[in-house]
């Protein structure tokens, strides 16, 4: 090729300007560049080259024998150029071109069927680009009429039967006339016959002709013209190998109709040899090349199909990372941005579904929106996007009720099925999803017009998929909830027989292992028990309960959808006091811990969370203690209780104890270590979905858990603990857990060396969240009103119902007054001051002055703090920060007095004693420092934040330390925080178990000792405290001892009873940890 452009050179050389054959050697030299530039693709030669044209079309002027020659090879030239730059100009100047020389070659002109051929094709690409049906129209007349001039014989006719057979299945594509797609297909096989075995052209052919019959399959539905299709589409293949130019569009068609057919018939070799094929096509488009887009596309929509059957979040996750990709290569004004928007909205959606995060179906509905805009009326994608829309709208109605939106997405399903009319291949997507929004404005307004409708509906696309159609399990369920919601609200007992005969069908088609299965048995179950209820017959509720057990027995990664049956399983066993309610239970906290698994630990997730917790941890630990399974309740109530810190704790998991095992041990040790550390950075840096990297990180800490667990002693690595490894809490004394269900109130002391001692607590629920409402009310007058009669009123009522029921027990069990106890209350109980119960009467009893009280979140957390043993004569590096001038906040006068106590006791005790005050005491600087230190005092203006626990923080010097900056930091074995500021204990006030406040925040980054407040401080009195304090926690060597803070705390609160400080300044402190 080199050689070719070279001596075409040297021959224009030698043809200086004003020589008769310049004009002749200036073309070859054209066209031996352009012919360079389709070999090697350097877009240098293709300017050289039009440039070439353009000189030598002026050596040709009107009335010149080549002039026609020159216009058709420089049009040629800059239609190369389009399709490489995308420059519009140089398209339109292609086509005038093209027009002018066809005026050159009349009829009878030898080339006129060329020229003809050669101005569709550019027509053709301006339809492509700017989608006028008028250049579509003439696109094929031209094609018809080069064919005309090529009968049977000639050489080109084969070409002008592909070319004129692929503008009509354009045709066909955009206006759907089935006549066009019927006359496509005869041309593409008199075409293939014209290209046996050996022509160059065969494969190009085969693959045209596959491709429409795949099209004719989509629109008729006839499987044989699927079948012949994946066999043409293997053939052509097979004349593709690697390193042909069109293997990568070969891969791709032979995938995309493999896809298709898993979709019909549902084998899943078809669906996995597809993707295999889309990870092939979409290594021969690197970036840069112009089919990447699609590919990426295409892999994108064959790992939906796998997740949606067999629900492997990494498939998802990928399938995300996909379309985002493809998105970045088709910028605003590129023709498929609008079917890239939607695709990836598609999976937002999905993923929504699966881990409920709002993040995703906002964004969904926001891509949904932008590709709307870009199909206005006539536009062939606009009943797709105007479904999705209203789909997405549906569900964001589902997850937070606006009206707006359950009406919007009505109407766009209206619009959509408008435009599917009957023999519409969408028709029954249509159907069922206006059905399923009527179902849910009947559910929330009740018009019975919208739910015969809704059934209408359903039935409608239940015969528009028959069996073997992939979305019939969907239609049968569908239409089953529809009659039973009809049964419910009008007591005709033939709609729960007709729905529980539907669901049973669905539930053939839900085998074991389907995403699906879940919510097929629950919805089965939950009819059946209906009409148990309505007959009474017992064979129903025990096929009821027969059904939810088998939800213990799935395979497949847990989904939303998954939690959600096991909690209908544990609600249904509650209301008709089943035996299985205990299983039930365990089976819901286990999903629980999958599901919270595939959540990032970023505070993004907590609401996610904190919804998929609700109430199951408190009502589980209610249920084992009516089923007398003490030890069962212990762990139950600890699996589904502080998910977010549990999750946490899982990527700062110390591995001393494995590290010392052997050799095997420590390199895993190492291995885990650093994979939680990259983990959790990347967990801290995700704005958005779960990138490549998190996907890839996980996937080895997964496995580095695995292979630690087939370590001897090692089997239950970092699963939920058991009662033998929680008992270990009490070592020091007994552990109470108060817990508050809807189903009863209860106690239960744990201690170490004997079975836990069962409590029952006179008092409702709803007793105990009006006495807790009452004293967060009460909390926020504390220090501006007379409020000493009403707290002592609460602190009666605690010991009266709760406390002292709790005292009388431990004395029975032998703990001794004076000991030391720790509560870790549940759900309202949180937010109590249980450890100041008591008559306030003289002479009476109050719990202050029988035990000493210090509380723990979970019982794992102190066995976890208990376990870092300080090393004896290791050193002790103590920093006091103390900000009393913050930014944009009130002055505190009292802090740098109480630093000054601080360092006065301790700078005589401590290896180093910094001290970080106003100017110095920045978010940056106290980060820092924490990193070296391993005790802290901290005075500052805490900051409660009830609606976003996450953003709760401490007031330093340039704006707020927040609890998210707390956990992010890396600190060396931690040992106390004495937390002198307001409010460090208050954690979200809708998400009591999850314990997200300042105090938990040291617990969980490592601090084994915290002290804290429950509401605001007096400046004096933490002074006070907090000299008081200092002096009792060093022990008889004269070193520091965070295990003697709740004793060094109680003996300063006692100081504060004797200089008769207000009731709620005694009691405000509290301890937590060890």
């Amino acid at each position: 090729m080199a050689d070719d452009v070279e001596e075409c050179r040297a021959a224009l050389r030698r043809c200086p300007p004003g020589h008769s054959d310049r004009s002749l050697f200036l073309n070859d030299l054209a066209v031996s560049l352009g012919d360079r530039f389709m070999q090697r693709g350097d877009s240098s030669d293709l300017d050289e080259s039009i440039e070439l044209h353009r000189a030598a079309l002026l050596l040709r002027p009107p009335g010149h024998s080549d002039r026609s020659k020159s216009l058709s090879d420089y049009a040629v030239s800059l239609g190369d150029r389009f399709t490489q730059r995308g420059d519009p100009s140089d398209l339109d100047e292609s086509i005038e071109l093209h027009r002018a020389a066809l005026l050159l070659r009349p009829p009878g002109h030898s080339d006129r069927s060329k020229s003809l051929s050669n101005l569709a094709v550019s027509v053709g690409d301006r339809f492509t680009q700017r989608g006028d049906p008028s250049d579509l129209d003439e696109r094929i007349e031209l094609h018809r009429a080069a064919l005309l001039l090529r009968p049977p014989g000639r050489f080109d006719r084969a070409s002008s039967l592909n070319n004129l057979a692929v503008s009509l299945g354009d045709r066909f594509t955009q206006r759907g006339d089935p006549s066009d797609l019927d006359e496509s297909i005869e041309l593409l096989r008199a075409a293939l016959l014209l290209r046996p075995s050996g022509h160059s052209d065969r494969s190009s052919s085969l693959n045209n002709l596959a491709v429409s019959l795949r099209a004719k399959f989509t629109q008729r539905g006839d499987p044989s013209d699927l079948d012949e299709s994946i066999e043409l589409h293997r053939a052509a293949l097979l004349l593709r190998p690697p390193g042909h130019s069109d293997r990568s569009s070969s891969l791709s068609n032979l995938a995309l109709s493999l896809g298709d057919r898993f979709t019909q018939r549902g084998d899943p070799s078809d669906l996995d040899e597809s993707i295999e094929l889309f990870r092939a096509a979409l290594l021969l488009c690197p970036p840069g090349h112009s089919d990447r887009s699609l590919s990426l596309n295409n892999l994108a929509a064959g790992l939906g199909d796998r997740f949606t059957q067999r629900g492997d979040p990494s498939d998802l996750d990928e399938r995300i990372e996909l379309h985002r990709a493809a998105l970045l290569l088709r910028p605003p004004g590129h023709s498929d941005r609008s079917l890239s928007l939607n695709n990836l909205a598609v999976s937002l959606g999905d993923r929504f579904t699966q881990r409920g995060d709002p993040s995703d179906l906002d964004e969904s509905i926001e891509l949904l929106r932008a590709a709307l805009l870009l199909c206005p009326p006539g536009h062939s994608d606009r009943s797709l996007f105007l479904n999705n829309l209203a789909a997405s709208l549906g569900d964001r109605f589902k997850q937070w009720g606006g009206p707006s939106d359950l009406d919007e997405s009505i109407e766009l399903h209206q619009a959509a099925l408008l435009l599917r009319p009957p023999g519409h291949s969408d028709r029954s997507l249509s159907l069922n999803d206006l059905a399923v929004s009527l179902g849910d404005r009947f559910t929330r307004r009740g018009d019975p017009y919208d739910l015969d409708e809704r059934i209408e509906l359903h039935r409608a696309a239940l015969l528009l998929r028959p069996p073997g159609h992939s979305d019939r399990s969907s239609s049968l369920d569908h239409l089953a909830v529809s009659l039973r919601d009809r049964f419910t609200q009008r007591g005709d007992p033939s709609d729960l027989d007709e729905s529980i005969e539907l669901h049973w069908a669905a539930l053939l088609l839900r085998p074991p292992g389907h995403s699906d299965r879940s919510e097929s048995l629950n919805d089965l179950a939950l009819s059946l028990r209906d009409r148990f209820t309505q007959q009474g017959d017992p064979s129903d509720l025990d096929e009821t309960f027969n059904l939810f057990s088998q939800l213990s027995q799935l395979s497949h990664a847990v989904s939303r959808k998954d939690l959600d049956a096991a909690k209908s399983w544990v609600t249904s066993a509650e209301e008709t006091n089943h035996d299985s309610a205990l299983v039930a239970y365990e089976t819901a906290l286990k999903f629980l811990d999958q599901h919270v698994a595939l959540l990032s630990s970023s505070s993004r997730h907590f609401d996610v969370v904190s919804m998929a917790t609700a109430s199951l941890a408190v009502d589980a630990f209610s249920c084992s203690i009516r089923n007398g399974a003490l030890a069962t309740a212990v762990e139950l109530v600890e699996q589904g209780r502080a998910v977010f810190w549990t999750q946490l704790a899982r990527f700062r998991t110390t591995l001393d104890e494995l590290s010392a095992a052997h050799h095997t041990g420590a390199a895993l040790a190492e291995e885990f270590r650093q994979l939680s550390f990259h983990l959790r950075n990347a967990f801290d840096q995700s704005t958005g979905d779960q990138s490549p990297q998190i996907r890839q990180l996980t996937m080895e800490w997964n496995d580095v858990v695995s292979r630690i667990r087939m370590l001897p002693d090692f089997s239950r690595f970092l699963l939920p603990p058991l009662f033998s490894d929680l008992r270990k809490a009490a070592e020091e004394g007994p552990v109470i857990i108060v817990n508050a269900s809807q189903y009863s109130c209860d106690a239960l002391i744990v201690l170490s060396d004997r079975d836990p001692v069962h409590v029952p607590i006179d008092i409702t629920q709803t007793e105990v969240s009006d006495l807790s409402t009452e004293f967060q009310s009460l909390s926020k007058e504390f220090g501006s009103f007379d409020t000493q009669h009403k707290l002592i009123k609460i602190l009666r009522k605690l010991w009266h119902d709760i406390v002292d029921p709790v005292v009388q027990a431990l004395g029975a069990s032998n703990v001794h007054p004076g000991s030391h106890i720790w509560w870790c209350p549940t759900a309202e109980f949180t937010l109590l001051p249980l450890h100041a119960a008591g008559l306030y009467e003289k002479k009476r009893d109050s719990l202050p002055h029988i035990y000493i009280s210090s509380y723990t979140p979970t019982l794992a957390t102190l066995v976890r703090a208990r376990r870092q043993v300080s090393q004896d004569g290791s050193p002790q590096y103590f920093v006091a920060i103390g900000q009393g001038n913050p930014d944009g906040g009130k002055p505190l006068q009292c802090v740098a007095p109480e630093l000054a106590v601080v360092a006065q006791h301790l700078t005589p005790i401590v290896s180093s004693f910094t001290s970080l005050e106003d100017g110095d005491a920045t978010v940056k600087a106290a980060v820092d420092v924490l990193s070296h230190n391993q005790w802290l005092h901290l005075a500052c203006h805490g900051m409660p934040n009830r609606k976003k626990p996450f953003e709760s923080s401490f007031a330093m010097r340039d704006g707020p330390l927040m609890i998210k900056d707390i956990i992010r930091s890396d600190w060396r074995n931690p040992e106390f925080a004495f937390l002198s500021a307001c409010h460090t204990t208050v954690g979200d006030e809708k998400s009591p178990d999850e314990s997200i406040h300042l105090a938990a925040a040291m617990q969980f980054s490592g601090f084994r000792s915290v002290i804290g407040s429950m509401w605001s401080v007096d400046d004096e009195v933490a002074q006070e405290v907090v000299s008081a304090f200092y002096g009792n926690l060093v022990d008889g060597s004269g070193r520091l001892d965070c295990t003697r803070a709740a004793m060094a705390l109680h003996k300063a609160v006692k100081k504060l009873r004797r200089n008769n400080v207000p009731l709620e300044q005694q009691i405000v402190f509290v301890h937590i940890g060890v």
